[in-house]
């Protein structure tokens, strides 16, 4: 009995000390976070003309040196043979041009941007935009085109957006188009760049633009909107489970997962589907008036050669192509706007993520 009493009371003061021990790290990483969360967010801006003349300069600083190999080995042979005969060999050491080294100093320094007026050239604003369901990364595009528009001049400068994204949330794309359409009406010309996917959602991004460059593989189209729900109504009724809903209004909710669904709940879900769609066609129609959409519309994918000849597309080539060709005559900068990601920060954001779902679970998402 004895033993047992000095057991129980070495776990209550271990139980003690560790729950200390939790209080000390809770405190700890709350100062860290706050901390981090005090640090400002940072706009990183980067000359991508320096990181291709550094490349340039690594390609060329090689090739030079096999070619300066490759002439040392002509010197040697040239006076090897110069030896066989005595009598011409001091003329043709007097003779001989003087190896000429390779002229890297002008060369090296020429990169695509050299030999011109950098203060009068265009510029080139190049973002990148990765989306997921819930086009996260808007955030920060908008962000990235604010700062753009600080100093864009109208009529002269460019933007480049290379997008990724199979689409989503209708209202997180439809923010994330709107902002690529501020691009527009500040007179900018505006380029969208896809090299694997944009579709639904991310297509309607990449319609905003003036053009749209696609690789020859990537995904384009699935001009549509869909909306899935499981319903336990059954399994909880077998269950005997009662569920409870309250609303005020008539189509509060047209369908949900706990409760027995209505036709009349169908009918009314499905006009609200197809009037996103009908919004997702005029949108289309609004910036890229030359598509059938009568033919593209149908919720189909395409890939980047089909989708040039549908007019999905205006240019087949990657954005790495595209990117290197306009460092030729532009500054070309890409702007990445970083937001501090504590780990506070992130577990809030988890919660939220969940708490969203659950409140979100009794009614459908559409996404486009």
């Amino acid at each position: 009995m004895e033993f047992i009493q000095e057991y129980g009371l070495f776990l209550a003061k271990a139980a003690t000390a560790a729950i200390a021990a939790l209080l000390v790290l809770s405190v700890a990483a709350g100062m860290l976070a706050r901390s981090r969360e005090r640090r400002p967010d940072r706009l990183q801006v980067k000359r991508l003309n320096d990181r291709y003349e550094r490349m340039e300069k690594t390609v060329r600083r090689v090739v030079e040196r096999r070619r300066g190999r490759l002439e040392r080995l002509r010197d040697w042979a040239t006076r090897r043979a110069a030896r066989g005969s005595r009598a011409d060999s001091t003329e043709a050491d007097a003779n001989r041009p003087a190896r000429q080294e390779p002229a890297t100093s002008d060369t090296e320094t020429e990169g695509p941007t050299a030999g011109k007026d950098k203060g009068e050239r265009p510029r080139v604003y190049v973002l990148r935009f990765v989306g997921d369901i819930r086009a996260s990364s808007v955030e920060s595009l908008r962000e990235e085109i604010t700062a753009i528009l600080t100093l864009a001049r109208p009529q002269q400068d460019r933007a480049v957006v290379c997008l990724e994204s199979p689409g989503g949330l209708v209202p997180s794309y439809g923010l994330a188009a709107a902002q690529l359409a501020r691009l527009r009406e500040a007179g900018m010309d505006l380029t969208i760049a896809v090299d694997r996917v944009a579709a639904s959602g991310g297509y309607m991004m990449a319609a905003v633009g003036h053009r749209i460059v696609a690789a020859p593989f990537a995904v384009l189209g699935s001009i549509g909107v869909v909306a899935q729900i499981p319903n336990f109504h059954r399994w909880l009724s077998r269950n005997d489970i009662d569920v409870e809903l309250l609303t005020a209004g008539e189509y509060k909710r047209t369908l949900t997962m706990l409760g027995e669904n209505t036709d009349e709940g169908r009918r009314k879900f499905r006009e609200q589907l197809e009037e996103a769609h009908e919004l997702f066609k005029t949108f289309l129609a609004r910036y890229r008036p030359h598509l059938d959409l009568d033919q593209v519309a149908t919720g189909e994918h395409w890939y980047g050669e089909q989708a040039r000849a549908l007019g999905l597309a205006d240019e087949l080539r990657t954005s790495d192509d595209l990117l290197l060709e306009l460092t030729r005559d532009a500054d070309v900068f890409e702007l990445t706007y970083h937001r501090p990601q504590t780990l506070g920060r992130r577990i809030t954001f988890a919660m939220e993520s969940m708490l969203e779902r659950v409140l979100r679970s009794q009614s459908p998402e559409t996404r486009v």
